[in-house]
């Protein structure tokens, strides 16, 4: 049974959220439900921190966020549904970084990465793990640079697919190393993973999410993790950066973003959410079962974020030569 302090406080807490919906309410947003783009299939990463955060927001604000998988084209489908959509906040992007740095990039899209989209927030960030088959004699970074060099332009790196981040992010270490590999490109990551456990292909730069469970398991090794500090699920793995490479860093964040044009108290109302929602302990821990760090970024820090993030892998889409002509 509650004391009478206990209910006290809890009575305190219940006002202070029905003031919070009805301050809201007076502000006329939101009235009816709000259509949250994910630009990938269900059941892939985005889509699981898409789910979990629009059940978040769904209880917090009232309404009910409905996710709506438009697969296709790398994401543009989503994002250029998103991008002509009315900026009043009922449309929303749960978007990934390839849609923004990568895409646009690679070839022709039909829409503007930074005119036509406001950044809310990004709600966490997944960094890449280089993997290897436990067949092959190398336990780490160094020993990896030294293994390739001693056989130049002979041995092969998996991909999730020409222009991912995983193939992206080993041109970016292959240059910093002055190492010659070839690549495989697969269709996503799960065949990569799959011929890479299987020992048809001995490397792959794999998403830290995909990866985790499978060098827990044994089934592959991890020599580095691609972020600037190590990660809780496998913390006994280092940096590339502490590894030999400072300042070497490569990651991809899921975020929330708005048409351009969506009213700025609209868009600080779901940043503010979702900063709250990276603080919770319950919605921390539901994204690290995903692999993922908890962010919550303010929308002018997530709109520094894009802008990097073009510069660096626009900088190596061309360097591989696979630039949009």
């Amino acid at each position: 049974m509650r004391t009478r302090r206990e209910a006290i406080a809890a009575a305190a807490a219940f006002a202070a959220m029905g003031s919070v919906f009805s301050a809201r309410a007076r502000e006329g947003y939101p009235q009816n439900n709000i259509r949250l783009l994910v630009p990938f299939p269900a059941g892939g990463n985005t889509d699981g921190n898409a789910r979990l955060i629009a059940q978040r927001l769904g209880e917090r604000l009232g309404v009910s966020f409905i996710v709506d998988n438009q697969g296709g084209a790398g994401g543009a489908i989503a994002a250029n549904i998103v991008a002509r959509a009315d900026p009043n906040g009922y449309t929303l992007f749960f978007a990934a970084l390839p849609q923004f740095a990568i895409l646009p990039a690679m070839e022709k899209v039909a829409y503007d990465p930074v005119k036509d989209f406001a950044p809310i927030s990004a709600i966490g960030t997944n960094p890449f793990v280089l993997l290897v088959h436990p067949s092959v004699p190398v336990h780490t970074l160094k020993e990896f640079v030294d293994y390739v060099k001693q056989r130049p332009g002979k041995l092969a790196f998996a991909s999730a697919g020409i222009g991912s981040l995983a193939h992206l992010s080993m041109v970016l270490l292959l240059r910093r190393a002055g190492l010659d590999m070839f690549h495989v490109p697969y269709k996503g990551d799960t065949p990569a993973m799959a011929d890479l456990i299987g020992g048809q292909v001995p490397f792959y730069f794999g998403n830290l999410s995909v990866a985790a469970p499978q060098v827990k398991g044994g089934a592959i090794r991890a020599l580095a993790i691609s972020d600037d500090h190590r990660s809780d699920q496998l913390p006994d793995v280092p940096t590339v950066a502490e590894s030999g490479y400072p300042g070497f860093r490569t990651i991809t964040w899921n975020g929330l973003l708005a048409p351009a044009g969506t009213p700025k108290p609209i868009v600080d109302l779901l940043a503010s959410e979702v900063g709250l929602a990276v603080k919770d302990p319950v919605f921390i821990d539901r994204l690290r079962v995903l692999g993922v760090d908890p962010l919550g970024s303010a929308p002018d820090e997530f709109a520094a974020t894009i802008a990097s993030d073009i510069k660096i892998w626009k900088d190596a889409v061309a360097a591989e030569g696979i630039a949009a002509k």
